[in-house]
């Protein structure tokens, strides 16, 4: 019996030993020179958990890289297990808080060389009527004709855009915001990006002054207010603390005809409005801190969604006081609202996260016009001043193949649109003059679609990775009504 036992311990010692996965060795030596030994980016994105958020296939990524990127793959260096290893390792929190300061972010600008500003449009198409599509897919921007739909441009951004692009108030100029913190600056004009700047590592979204001199950006990591000039030299650092304890930023928009930015704190209960010319800060104590906003058409009422998502507030801003609460359970989504005149009063809309429903409220005396039940949870809402309609995604759920078409009177769904059984139909935005409207099939082998914003019907299909955000020009500056903001 014991000549057996012998033989089996002899052959495991035969048996070559497992190798141990050393995330932090293999991140070194394959990350480091792109995303930075502190993993906070460099001519990659940084790999923290705040920029990766809900990222999936980072596995895949490690193994095959990234088309059309600089991303190359390391399935022949990198085990399985190693791969899954460096997974845990990047999506895990860093040992201690970074910080990005005031001097980093100067260093951080880059501008191209290569820039030069062109008199007037390289193009022939309307410069007002240009819209940005924004592909996640492989992190490219592709700038459309809004007449003809041809691709004039299709330029890299930063990783993982987010919060939406925002014009200059002339339309020529667009700042692109990453994840990441990465402001980008591209001429329309020109069809060029003219640089390039990080304000932050974690940031919300960006708002542009509406004299186009100031770029205030919103972040989550450090907890700040970066403001830029247009030029993407930084202005200043504000730091967003109540009580010497930081809080994030939920958002910043600008309200134009009070001269400002408005932002609200994630984790405290204030909402800042920083005045454009001087950038000083008037503080306006609420309830509880607000996750998302919107605002009445004379930009003098803020209403606003709690951190729980089971009620909405109306906060005047000239004297600071609550003048509502709404009834906004399911997580409102405000900072896709969008108002438009029904019976000669203006009424909101806003869908809701947490479920079927899309709200609309009356602007005058704030009480619930009617909830309109969907085939699941949307996220986005468009319309337009010349259309009859609202066009609105179901997002989440298994009905994420559906887009409803809804009347601005009726508030009843007169139809709903579903081409792509079982992929993502989400995010609609009209062209200038309201004729057609663009719609993403949300897919990394994905398309824009463009349809007849009067007969409802498909005119064009634009194959695009992984299209999510569209952004026409003229929408945007002119704040059109049906436009969120």
């Amino acid at each position: 019996m014991i000549r057996p036992i012998a033989s089996f311990s002899l052959l495991l010692l035969a048996l070559p030993l497992a190798v141990q996965a050393d995330p932090a060795a293999d991140y070194a030596e394959h990350c480091a020179a792109c995303h930075g030994e502190d993993r906070l980016g460099g001519t990659g994105p940084a790999l923290i958990p705040e920029t990766l958020g809900r990222v999936r296939g980072i596995d895949a990524v490690i193994a095959q890289g990234r088309v059309s990127t600089q991303m190359e793959g390391f399935a022949d260096r990198l085990s399985p297990e190693a791969i899954a290893a460096l997974v845990g390792y990047v999506t895990a929190p860093l040992d201690r808080r970074p910080d990005w300061s005031a001097e980093q972010i100067a260093a951080s600008r880059e501008m191209n060389a290569d820039y030069q500003p062109a008199d007037k449009p390289v193009f022939a198409a309307d410069p007002l009527n240009i819209t940005l599509v924004v592909e996640t897919g492989d992190h490219h921007v592709s700038v459309l004709d809004g007449d003809t739909f041809e691709v004039l441009d299709r330029f890299a951004t930063p990783f993982a855009v987010h919060g939406g692009p925002k014009f200059s108030p002339d339309g020529r100029f667009v700042y692109i915001m990453s994840r990441d913190g990465w402001v980008q600056k591209y001429d329309i004009w020109s069809l060029a990006e003219v640089g390039r700047i990080r304000a932050a590592l974690n940031s919300r979204n960006i708002a542009i002054s509406p004299d186009g001199r100031r770029i205030a950006v919103a972040n989550y990591l450090p907890e700040s207010l970066t403001i830029l000039d247009s030029d993407l030299n930084p202005l200043r650092l504000i730091d967003t603390q109540v009580g010497g304890i930081p809080s994030r930023v939920s958002a910043v928009y600008q309200a134009p005809q009070r001269h400002s930015f408005v932002l609200a704190l994630k984790d405290a209960p204030e909402i800042w409005e920083v005045a454009t010319a001087d950038l000083s800060i008037r503080r306006i104590p609420i309830d509880e801190p607000l996750d998302d906003f919107f605002f009445s058409p004379d930009y003098r009422q803020l209403i606003g969604a709690n951190r729980d998502g089971d009620k909405g507030v109306v906060i005047d801003l000239d004297d600071g006081h609550k003048v509502a609460e709404l009834p906004l359970p399911g997580m409102p989504h405000l900072g896709s609202g969008i108002t438009w005149e029904r019976d000669g009063r203006r009424v909101m809309a806003t869908p809701h996260l947490g479920e079927g429903v899309l709200s609309v409220i009356d602007m005058q005396d704030w009480s619930l016009v009617k909830q309109i039940k969907t085939d699941g949870p949307g996220f986005f809402l468009r319309g337009h001043a010349t259309s009859p309609y609202v066009w609105a995604d179901v997002f989440f759920g298994p009905h994420k193949d559906e887009m409803h078409i809804i009347d601005k009177q009726t508030l009843e769904i007169v139809r709903t649109l579903a081409p792509f059984p079982g992929q993502t139909f989400a995010h609609s935005e009209f062209t200038r003059d309201g004729s057609h409207v663009l719609v993403s099939l949300w897919e990394d082998e994905g398309a824009v679609v463009v349809y007849d914003a009067r007969t409802l019907d498909e005119v064009k299909r634009l194959p695009m990775r992984k299209p999510s955000g569209k952004y026409n020009v003229w929408n945007k500056i002119t704040f059109e009504d049906g436009t969120s903001h």
